[in-house]
């Protein structure tokens, strides 16, 4: 692993009354070991899965391929904020990395076209086509297969959105492979009951606080997934 551990100074908390100051497991859980190359974020929409990928992105220097930022009726001052509050160590020192979300992967996709205009070469990185002429679930295949291969840390928030069952089954193998490699660490947020079976993975569960490691056949995820199925079959 190239992060040990995230500690969260929940004492040094500006409010408890705003997400995600509010969140209880953020409140009780002082610090998430990492203990394995592959480790998941598994949970419901809203329990601070992706505010946590962001925040440990930030403290890590990665950067955010945001795009335009459009005007919000109502924004939340302390939305963005939890990476003040949080602190990484390094196994080995600090290592390059890179942090993917699909809403955002058009902007990026964008920028790298730009780039190409100028400097084809980019494109060497990425399969050596552009990421806009193929398809979502392509584009992000591409970026993932090519992407993969360099040391560093990788933050993925649900890459799954994108991507068929029979893609996602060949996804889990190009983080395995990675992961065997030695020279990638991955910090996943997903709903997929596909790449939570990853064998070596760890999880944790952010259903309940303090955020603790749970089981594969624990998982919301792989139970109603189980139950949809079993029905489906009597």
């Amino acid at each position: 692993m190239h992060v040990s551990e995230c500690c969260i100074h929940a004492d040094q908390f500006p409010v408890r009354d705003v997400y995600p100051f509010s969140l209880d497991l953020l409140n009780t859980t002082e610090s998430i070991r990492f203990t394995s190359p592959v480790t998941f974020f598994a949970g419901e929409n809203g329990s601070g899965k992706s505010t946590l990928l962001k925040s440990i992105a930030y403290r890590a220097n990665i950067h955010i391929w945001t795009g335009f930022q459009r005007s919000r009726y109502i924004k939340n001052k302390y939305e963005e904020q939890l990476y003040r509050y949080i602190s990484l160590k390094w196994a080995n020192g600090i290592v390059p990395g890179a942090f993917f979300a699909a809403e955002m992967f058009r902007n990026f996709s964008q920028l790298l076209d730009e780039w190409a205009s100028t400097d084809p070469g980019v494109l060497r990185y990425f399969g050596n086509n552009s990421l806009l002429t193929q398809s979502h679930g392509q584009s992000h295949m591409a970026y993932f297969e090519h992407r993969f291969s360099l040391e560093g840390v990788y933050l993925l928030d649900e890459p799954e959105n994108a991507l068929s069952p029979k893609t996602q089954l060949k996804l889990v193998a190009i983080i395995r492979k990675a992961m065997l490699s030695g020279k990638a660490q991955f910090i996943i947020a997903t709903h997929s009951p596909i790449l939570l079976s990853l064998e070596g993975g760890r999880i944790l569960g952010f259903d309940s606080a303090p955020i603790r490691e749970i089981q594969y056949r624990d998982t919301e995820h792989y139970k109603i997934y189980r139950d949809i199925f079993q029905e489906v079959n009597r």
